[in-house]
């Protein structure tokens, strides 16, 4: 039975990402165990890593400087299947304009981004409301990646609640964007063993739970 260490920085609503991921696995043909874990030993022996959003950026830096941070980036380093839900994308960069002076985990370069009050659609001309909430439909980038695939590809609806964006400096590390009126948001991130998703795959239905499965099985 495979182990999920769903790595708990003291913010947010893990249970829904624990019950998410142990349903998906069973609509998967499989059971798993997803423990919700800052123990650093619970989380090297899990089979795979999650590290779910919400938050605040200087918050989640405050409990990975505290060890967390160098536990997830030794499995990261290990090959071990790592995915990352808003703000655990958000996490696998340096640094973000949400909190200055406070450091991520430098997995890839670049940078976070807030999304500016009072932009206008383009097309409708209205302004633009952040955060960006609610349901949004990605677009896959190059070759896309099997867990978007698995989730519907190009199209599909999932669900977003954010206010900063990844900016990546290396673009082919982007896998999927959602467009917010004028912004391209980074939807998806992936390199190697490391998948990061923008949107919420616990609160995306039938979709988030597919990409889910699709990691479970990675």
């Amino acid at each position: 039975m495979p182990g999920v260490a769903i790595v708990d920085y003291g913010i947010g609503n893990f249970r829904s990402v624990q019950k998410a991921i142990e349903r998906a696995a069973l609509l998967g043909g499989s059971a798993c165990t997803a423990t919700i874990t800052a123990d650093p030993d619970v989380i090297r022996r899990a089979d795979h890593v999650v590290v779910p959003g919400q938050g605040a950026f200087r918050d989640c830096a405050a409990a990975f400087e505290r060890g967390l941070g160098e536990v997830v980036l030794e499995q990261i380093r290990s090959g071990k299947p790592f995915l990352g839900i808003c703000m655990g994308l958000q996490m696998l960069f340096a640094a973000s304009e949400e909190a200055p002076g406070c450091r991520g985990l430098g997995v890839f370069p670049g940078r976070i981004v807030r999304l500016s009050d009072g932009q206008r659609d383009p097309g409708t001309r209205e302004v633009v409301k952040i955060p960006h909430l609610g349901w949004n439909q990605i677009r896959l980038v190059g070759n896309g990646h099997p867990f978007l695939a698995a989730a519907g590809g190009s199209g599909t609806h999932l669900y977003f609640v954010h206010s900063y964006n990844a900016v990546p400096d290396d673009r082919s590390i982007v896998v999927a964007t959602a467009q917010h009126g004028p912004f391209e948001i980074t939807a998806a991130v992936a390199r190697d063993n490391v998948f990061a998703s923008q949107f919420h795959p616990e609160k995306s239905q039938a979709a988030g739970l597919s990409l889910l499965s699709a990691f479970m099985r990675s």
